[in-house]
């Protein structure tokens, strides 16, 4: 029920506006998003590396329909890519990219020119020693997304796929993409579905999850695990156990801000860790869909506020006491 009540709350212009602007609006951003810029990410990038973790990179922005700003989107991805070069932080990097901000949605010729600028990131991905993977949008794009990953790995045959566990149709999707050198991310899936495309509940969710995850990791492929739900990262631990994968052969995926203390901890073991850094001033939709899949992640980024609030009082005190 809350998260079918969290979209509507959104929808109201008082609530928009006090995740747009405002304290409550900062707290959400710096929890969640790198920043607004490339360098911000680039540094939250290096960070992570000094931590032993992997990042992923994602510039926010979607449902572009213009070719224009399509190919600011683009141009953008490079100037990230060359700069997290310069920063010597490049290899072994991935960036997330929604074709839908890359010209999908563009009236006529969207497909072709998501394609031809989906492969232009993926060439400077390449030149750097990084990777591309195309992320997964709602159910109606699935199969056009699908596609244009089976196109770039002609000549990219590293850019990955992203699946969402909560569609009834994924696990068809996992046993055609779980081959030799397929790099394929399962998430759980946070957009709003029709239910009829759709597990319905929670545990259902997890329980598809579960079994998607069974044919990922038994296959040849190169599974990458995105999810916080302890009971489901502990599948994945007795899974991948069981079938004897080398700790280089899969890897765990979870968000920038959340469960930092589990991306040490998994990393600690042996497993590669991979964090998902989302970056841009286009953060809504993004935000949006972190607050419907977990409503709680609203306390994390209040709790954030008040810490700051905290602080800044805290610091006013010491100069006074100080003056």
């Amino acid at each position: 029920m809350i998260r079918r009540l969290v979209p509507r709350l959104i929808g109201l212009a008082p609530v928009r506006a006090s995740l747009t602007r405002g304290p409550l609006a900062t707290a959400i951003v710096d929890r969640f998003v790198a920043g607004q810029t490339d360098a911000d990410a680039v540094t939250v990038v290096a960070g992570l590396a000094d931590l032993g973790l992997r990042a992923t990179v994602d510039l926010l922005g979607e449902q572009v329909t213009r070719s224009e700003d399509a190919v600011a989107t683009v141009e953008a991805y490079r100037r990230l890519l060359d700069l997290a070069d310069r920063a010597g932080c490049a290899c072994g990097l991935d960036v997330s990219v929604k074709l839908s901000a890359i010209g999908q949605a563009v009236p006529h010729d969207g497909r072709k020119l998501s394609y031809e600028n989906a492969a232009e990131i993926a060439a400077g991905a390449a030149a750097v020693n990084a990777t591309v993977t195309l992320d997964m949008e709602d159910h109606t794009t699935t199969d056009a997304t699908l596609d244009t990953v089976v196109e770039l790995r002609r000549d990219f045959p590293s850019v990955g796929a992203v699946l969402q566990a909560q569609l009834r149709r994924t696990e068809a999707d996992c046993r055609d993409l779980a081959r030799e050198g397929s790099r394929v991310r399962l998430c759980k899936g946070a957009y709003r579905e029709p239910a009829a495309v759709v597990c319905q509940g929670r545990g259902a969710v997890s329980a598809a999850y579960a079994r998607c995850l069974g044919i990922l990791v038994a296959g040849p492929g190169y599974p990458m695990i995105a999810t916080h739900d302890p009971a489901l990262i502990s599948v994945a631990s007795g899974l991948i156990e069981q079938v004897g994968r080398a700790s280089d052969s899969y890897e765990f995926q979870l968000l920038h801000g959340v469960r930092q203390a589990e991306q040490r901890r998994l990393a600690a073991r042996g497993a590669t860790v991979r964090v998902y850094v989302p970056y841009g001033p286009d953060s809504l939709p993004y935000l949006t869909r972190r607050l419907v899949e977990r409503p709680a992640n609203l306390l994390l980024a209040a709790r954030a506020m008040g810490e700051r609030r905290a602080g800044a009082t805290g610091s006013a005190r010491s100069m006074r006491w100080s003056a």
